[in-house]
C-alpha cells in the first residue's frame, strides 16, 4: 500500500504509480527476525507493542476490580481501581502533585467495549503515521499527545479519565499536519479524510451516552497537530535530525517506565491519603 494516498501497489514500485510520490525500496509486509517480530507485521510492530501494553493493564485492572467485588468488571471498572492503576483525577494531579497520572491514564481502559473501540482506531491509524513519519517521531508525538490531552482535561474537568484516545487523536493531528505541509492534491485529501475523523470525534464527545473526555481529545489531537507538523517526515536514517527523533523516543519511552513505577510504588495509598 502507498504511504502517502493508500493505493495499492506491488513491492517493486519505487514510484507509485497513482500519486506518483517515491515509495522507497521498504516492504510494508516485511516481518522482523526476532522471536517476536516474526509473529508481527513490521508495519504494525510498535503499535502492536502499544495495544499489547493496554490488553495488559486491561486484565490486570479487571481482576484487580473482581477481586473487589466488582462482577462487571469485564464491561465497567469501578471508578477507585482505575485511580488505584493511575487514572487521570485533577484532585490528586494538581494537589499531590502526581503529574506521572498525564502519562499512565493514556494505557487504562474501563471496560471491554473501550479497549476494543481504541484499538481498532489504533491499530490502523499507528501504522500509517509509522510508515510516514518513521517509529521515533510517531512514538513522540503518541508521548506528547497523552500528556497535552489528560493536562488539557486536569485543568478544564476534574471528573476521572482514562483512555488511549487522546494519544489516537494526537496521531490525527499528525496526519491532518501532513496534508497541510504537502501542497499537492496527496496532501489536500489526505488532510480531507482525517479532518472527518476530527467531525466525529466532536459529534460522538456531545452525546451523553458515550461518556467521551472532550478536552482530552482536543488537547490531544492539538499536541499531535504541533508536534508533527514541527517534526516534519522521516529523513534518511543515520542523519543527525534522526538521532535525534531517536534519543527523543528513548527519552519518552523512559518517562513512561518511570511513570508506570511511580504508579506501582503509589497503588494502595491513593484512597488511603
Amino acid at each position: 500500500m502507498c504511504p502517502h494516498c493508500r493505493a495499492f501497489i506491488t513491492n517493486r514500485d519505487r514510484v507509485c504509480p497513482y500519486c506518483h510520490e517515491s515509495v522507497g525500496t521498504r516492504a510494508v509486509d516485511r516481518r522482523d527476525d526476532g522471536p517476536i517480530g516474526g509473529f508481527i507485521p513490521q508495519r504494525n510492530f510498535t503499535t502492536v507493542l502499544i495495544l499489547l501494553i493496554n490488553f495488559g493493564l486491561w486484565a490486570a485492572t479487571v481482576v484487580a476490580s473482581m477481586n473487589a467485588g466488582n462482577q462487571k468488571a469485564l464491561m465497567d471498572l469501578d471508578n477507585y481501581t482505575l485511580a488505584n492503576f493511575g487514572a487521570k483525577w485533577a484532585p490528586f494531579i494538581l494537589g499531590r502533585g502526581e503529574y506521572w497520572r498525564l502519562v499512565t491514564a493514556g494505557f487504562l481502559h474501563g471496560g471491554l467495549i473501550h479497549i476494543a473501540m481504541n484499538s481498532w482506531a489504533m491499530f490502523d491509524l499507528g501504522a500509517d503515521v509509522d510508515d510516514l513519519y518513521g517509529t521515533s517521531r510517531m512514538l513522540v508525538i503518541y508521548f506528547a499527545s497523552t500528556v497535552c490531552g489528560f493536562g488539557a482535561s486536569t485543568l478544564f474537568s476534574h471528573s476521572l479519565s482514562i483512555g488511549a484516545s487522546a494519544g489516537i487523536c494526537g496521531l490525527i493531528g499528525a496526519m491532518i499536519a501532513l496534508g497541510m505541509r504537502r501542497q499537492n492534491p496527496t496532501g489536500d485529501a489526505i488532510k480531507q479524510a482525517y479532518l472527518r475523523w476530527v467531525g466525529m470525534i466532536l459529534v460522538m464527545g456531545f452525546l451523553p451516552m458515550f461518556n467521551i473526555d472532550n478536552f482530552a481529545h482536543i488537547g490531544g489531537l492539538a499536541g499531535g497537530f504541533a508536534v508533527a507538523y514541527a517534526a516534519g517526515e522521516r529523513g534518511r536514517a543515520g542523519s543527525p535530525t534522526e538521532i535525534m527523533w531517536r534519543i527523543a523516543a528513548g527519552l519518552c519511552i523512559l518517562i513512561t517506565v518511570c511513570c508506570f513505577l511511580k504508579m506501582y510504588l503509589s497503588m494502595g495509598q491513593t484512597m488511603q491519603q
